[in-house]
């Protein structure tokens, strides 16, 4: 298993990722990344700023997820609850996490969880944050099993409420 940067001939593989998701995603009965979310735009941005990154396995691409090094500006406020960290520059975000069915339960989630964690390390943040819908129980038991601590709700730009949690991460 290979973690990298996304570059532009990753482009379709995370478009197809995303697909995929969204599929899951609606099965649960959320509307969490419907309506074409994230977009060629937002995908394309996203590796045009080296925030995307890769997880591949013998070439092919089965994960991928975002890393945001200057803050989430939908963080600056947290509702029912307290981020675990202050500022602003204590942590990194995650978004837009997401793993090929047919490699889900094979330890891909901890890959990135600990690639996250060390890349957060060498810029000297002491966190990871990330949000997602209440009703992604999936992606909820998964920051869980990876000790993100629930700190309270967000809310995006549009409005969507969504669960925010932040993982505190050990000194080197």
């Amino acid at each position: 298993m290979t973690i990298r940067q996304a570059d532009i001939n990753d482009i379709d593989a995370l478009m197809a990722l995303f697909a995929e998701a969204r599929e899951t995603i609606a099965a649960l009965g959320i509307d969490q990344w419907q309506n074409g979310y994230p977009s060629l735009a937002v995908v394309s941005e996203d590796v045009s700023l080296n925030r995307s990154y890769v997880v591949e396995i013998d070439g092919a691409v089965i994960g991928t997820f975002v890393l945001i090094f200057d803050g989430e500006p939908t963080y600056d406020r947290i509702y029912d609850g307290a981020w675990l960290t202050e500022d602003s520059q204590s942590y990194i975000a995650m978004h837009r996490v997401a793993i090929s069915v047919a490699r889900r339960g094979c330890g891909i989630s901890t890959a990135i969880i600990n690639y996250a964690s060390k890349v957060a390390l060498a810029a000297d943040r002491n966190s990871l944050r990330i949000d997602t819908h209440k009703g992604n129980a999936v992606m909820r038991r998964m920051l869980e099993k990876h000790s993100f601590i629930h700190c309270g709700s967000i809310y995006l730009e549009n409005g969507d409420h969504r669960v925010a949690y932040e993982k505190i991460l050990p000194l080197r």
